[in-house]
């Protein structure tokens, strides 16, 4: 039998921006009591309210619509809007958005939306289009990476249902939005098929308990489920 010459392996040195993630998420995971809720949202109505502002001429997506549903909820949960720093938590009176967004060569950013609350779901849009040009040009600012209050990370796109992010420490908690999966639900004695999407709620249990933070994620299922613009 002839022996099979051996394959080096490709080795990728974790440096640079790669090796900054790296440490970023490491620190993260050993700094925070990091705890997931996993929850199921019926999309119907904010689907329903998308196409209706697109026939209008008003054309968002659907990570739009779902912040604007999350800044909404945070806006009644303050206590879950904000950053742990040594043995405080502080709580921000703005909502300061995270939007992680996905760069070429297996890179990450998390850049803030400043003054979120106080934007509509237009602007909202801008905002998060002009966070991701410069972010795919490298001209995101030190406070937009390092400045918000609560993130997004949608993987709406993807197979991928749910999932557990890892906190943008010193960020209190971090919200995962999964695809719409297509699901029976029982309606009389028929079943009738709902697009539900899963959301996952990473939060820090030094800075909030388990109960709220399970009030946070109900009242924005809620919040999706009785969605208006």
């Amino acid at each position: 039998m002839t022996a099979q010459p051996i394959t080096e392996a490709i080795v990728v040195p974790l440096r640079g921006a790669r090796g900054m993630i790296a440490d970023k998420m490491t620190a993260s995971l050993q700094e925070a009591a990091q705890l997931t809720h996993h929850a199921r949202a019926d999309m119907t109505a904010l689907l329903a309210a998308k196409a209706r502002l697109k026939s209008e001429g008003t054309a968002l997506s659907v990570e739009d619509l779902l912040m604007g549903a999350v800044i909404r909820t945070l806006k009644k949960h303050p206590d879950i809007n904000g950053r742990v720093q040594g043995r405080e938590v502080h709580l921000s009176e703005t909502v300061d958005l995270g939007v992680a967004i996905a760069l070429p060569g297996n890179l990450l950013a998390a850049p803030a939306i400043f003054g979120a609350e106080s934007m509509s779901l237009a602007e909202l849009n801008a905002a998060r289009r002009d966070l991701v040009q410069r972010a795919n040009t490298n001209k995101l600012t030190v406070p937009e990476m390092t400045g918000g209050t609560f993130t997004i990370s949608n993987l709406g796109l993807s197979r991928v249902e749910q999932f557990t992010p890892i906190i943008n420490t010193p960020q209190i908690a971090i919200l995962g939005i999964g695809r719409s999966v297509e699901t029976p639900v029982r309606d009389g004695d028929s079943l009738i098929w709902k697009p539900y999407a899963g959301l996952s709620l990473t939060f820090d249990h030094r800075a909030i308990d388990g109960a709220p933070a399970a009030a946070f994620l109900t009242d924005l299922c809620a919040e999706i489920e009785d969605f208006a613009p």
